[in-house]
């Protein structure tokens, strides 16, 4: 039988029995196509952070506290720093134990004073766990 020749040679065989890899070309433009790829990603996903954060809209909110303990209204306290000579217009937004939107409200803020702090209600449709600033920008 022919199992002595099969036990001492492995069964896939050795490096040997193979042809050479040819060699590859066209790497380096594999690279530099990725490389451009992943700065367009990166440049995009950058920009998108920036615009919401309010970096573009020159009236950037902070919300000092709210209230949601009524279940049909809901408290925010928020400040909003934005060029004293503007007019900025910020909608108010609350949300449910689902992230569902119970209630909204645009607020004006006049012209006059760099940073204001207002405090406001919001009726809500039901039980309110969150309220935030969705937006705020400036008009005129």
């Amino acid at each position: 039988m022919a199992t002595e020749d099969v036990e001492s040679r492995p069964v896939l065989g050795t490096p040997d029995d193979f042809p050479d890899r040819p060699e590859r070309r066209g790497r380096f433009v594999v690279h530099v196509v990725i490389g451009v790829l992943v700065a367009i990603i990166a440049g995009g996903w950058g920009y998108v952070m920036w615009s919401m954060t309010g970096g573009n809209t020159g009236a950037i909110p902070q919300v000092v506290s709210f209230q949601a303990n009524r279940p049909n209204e809901a408290e925010i306290t928020f400040e909003v720093s934005k060029p004293a000579d503007r007019v900025a217009v910020c909608r108010i937004r609350a949300t449910d134990v689902n992230h569902a939107e119970v209630g909204s409200r645009e607020v004006r803020i006049p012209a006059g004073g760099g940073s204001k702090q207002l405090k406001e209600r919001l009726d809500t449709s039901a039980q309110a766990t969150s309220v935030h600033i969705q937006y705020c920008t400036l008009v005129e």
